[in-house]
């Protein structure tokens, strides 16, 4: 579902619709241009790149966006994500934790209206877990996005707004909060 969403995968059927553009007719780039603008991604396995350090992780998507204050925006995001005084370490003196915080920051780095995160909590021990859980929620009510994510957490879905189930490729709305 994310990658349908995201316009990395063709769906068979029907139509995907982002902020009125129907993206399964778009071409390569104007894929990249759409993500770039208006989806921040947050995977399981953070893929921070291990060459750089954390500011340097959060720094690069927004040097790539031409964005001109860049690096005191990355510093930003990282006061934003409780890791300030990490920004000077690679992801292998990170935990887990502290990795998947970089990766939501750097997937925050556009502004983007949409986060797909995929397994957020997965790699983590329960108390890392409720951190993430409570900062993901935290940008969704500080910065109105939304977040689209994929769990198997019985905990983080009762946290949601919204709980779609899919089973065997088939959904089926389990919950919408108000």
């Amino acid at each position: 579902m994310l990658g349908l969403i995201a316009g990395l995968d063709t769906p068979s059927s029907g139509e995907i619709v982002i902020d009125g553009v129907e993206i399964t007719g778009l071409d390569e780039d104007g894929l990249a241009l759409l993500r770039g603008a208006k989806i921040g991604f947050v995977f399981q396995f953070f893929h921070l790149i291990p060459a750089l350090t954390a500011f340097e992780n959060v720094l690069v998507p927004l040097e790539i966006a031409g964005e001109a204050r860049a690096a005191e925006k990355a510093a930003a995001l990282l006061r934003d994500v409780g890791l300030t005084d990490r920004g000077h370490h690679y992801p292998s003196q990170l935990s887990g934790g502290e990795q998947q915080r970089i990766a939501i920051a750097r997937a925050l780095a556009n502004d983007p209206p949409i986060l797909l995160a995929d397994e957020p909590t997965g790699n983590l021990d329960s108390a890392n877990c409720r951190h993430v859980v409570d900062l993901l929620l935290g940008v969704n009510r500080a910065r109105g996005t939304t977040i689209v994510m994929v769990t198997h957490d019985a905990e983080l879905t009762a946290r949601s707004d919204a709980v779609l189930t899919m089973r065997d490729g088939r959904t089926t709305v389990a919950a919408v909060r108000a």
